[in-house]
């Protein structure tokens, strides 16, 4: 059987998982990472692994009993407030529950760990893809280093270098920001804000914004301050920039009339703060099949985060195609069928989590959000 000579851009969860599941069935794939080294920058917070996907992709790639032991199936509460800090839902039963969290670090860690050392290379972006006239395409990359490869998948993210191959579609902004806070060491240190939590997810929302809180691994918790401002809000003076005080002072100015307990996860936060525009590619993005070519993951179809569905597509289109690679000799065809099945899930999946979005951050964003967390307990 023919192996196609595959390259593999970008080394988050789906390419991993797609080097992986292809290793395990002896197809090489060398994997190309703009990142340094694998510890280069923090990786985020918490994912939650999904049982139908990201657990799915976990199982073909034969790591189920890694990732049990550093999956946190304990950090599955939800608790739900309004801006006045009143509780309006707490789930804190987590014993029928399938969706533990895991660090993102941790995750990727796992799967670079279940990798032959070399099949990634790191510090490896191509600065430019070139088209062969024999169907191949040529990676060239910052170092001048070039290399030829039969198969070229895009899982490097919502600015893919990959995806212009085949899409001319970038990116919009939906209108929302997050901030991304933390605080380290909560129990210990705040443990009335270590409560307030929980051990998962937490929402309080009002006046089309959001403090959301995440439990993390370590006694660490994620906070993102979530509103609708310009994309460019940050650039035009948006918080005071001139101390880590002035930045917490004029972020929490924008939550005036929200309880001082939930200002309180601005106020006791660390110094940094990441701001996150949430981007989107449009609900239903496709593009007319290239041989030679596909895209996973955000690549593919970017959506809002609401609903957990990045990570876990990324790695569920990752199994799909791995294992349609490995089931004929026309690898091709797999990869065509591979997009038809993958366009069609990822547009249903942005479309919810684009109107979660738009509920969220609206002026019934309370009743709506509300309504969507008691409608998925029942």
């Amino acid at each position: 059987m023919y192996s196609p000579r595959i390259a593999i851009v970008g080394a988050g969860p789906g390419g991993m998982t797609l080097a992986r599941i292809l290793h395990l069935h002896g197809i090489v794939a060398s994997v190309f990472e703009r990142e340094t080294l694998s510890s280069a920058r923090p990786q985020g917070g918490s994912l939650d692994m999904h049982a139908e996907s990201g657990q799915y992709a976990i199982e073909c790639a034969g790591l189920t009993a890694e990732f049990t032991r550093i999956a946190r199936y304990e950090d599955q509460e939800e608790r739900f407030y309004n801006k006045h800090c009143q509780l309006l839902l707490s789930d804190t039963d987590v014993s029928e529950k399938n969706r533990p969290e895991v660090d993102r670090g941790q995750l990727r860690q796992m799967l670079l760990d279940s990798l032959p050392s070399h099949t990634v290379q790191w510090d490896h972006r191509p600065v430019a893809i070139h088209a062969q006239d024999n169907g191949t395409f040529e990676l060239v990359f910052r170092s001048g280093r070039h290399e030829t490869f039969d198969l070229v998948i895009g899982a490097d993210g919502a600015w893919s270098c990959v995806r212009p191959l085949v899409s001319p579609a970038r990116p919009l902004y939906s209108g929302v920001t997050f901030l991304e806070l933390g605080i380290d060491d909560v129990d210990a240190r705040y443990p009335e804000l270590a409560s307030l939590v929980g051990r998962g997810l937490t929402f309080a929302v009002g006046d089309s914004k959001a403090l959301i809180g995440h439990r993390d691994a370590n006694a660490h918790i994620t906070i993102y301050a979530a509103m609708r401002v310009p994309e460019d809000w940050l650039e035009k003076g948006g918080l005071d920039l001139s101390s880590a005080d002035a930045k917490r002072a004029s972020l929490a100015a924008y939550f005036t009339g929200w309880s001082e307990n939930l200002l309180e996860l601005i106020y006791r936060c660390g110094d940094r703060m990441t701001p996150r525009t949430i981007q989107a590619l449009p609900v239903g993005h496709r593009w007319e099949h290239r041989p030679g070519v596909t895209l996973l993951g955000d690549a593919a179809h970017l959506m809002s985060p609401f609903g957990g569905n990045g990570a876990n597509l990324a790695m569920l289109d990752a199994a799909d195609l791995a294992l349609a690679l490995t089931k004929t000799e026309d690898w091709r065809a797999a990869v065509q069928a591979y997009e038809v099945t993958m366009l069609a899930r990822a547009e249903a999946a942005a479309g919810a989590a684009r109107d979660a979005i738009d509920s969220v951050f609206s002026e019934d964003g309370l009743s709506h959000t509300l309504q969507a967390m008691e409608s998925q307990r029942g």
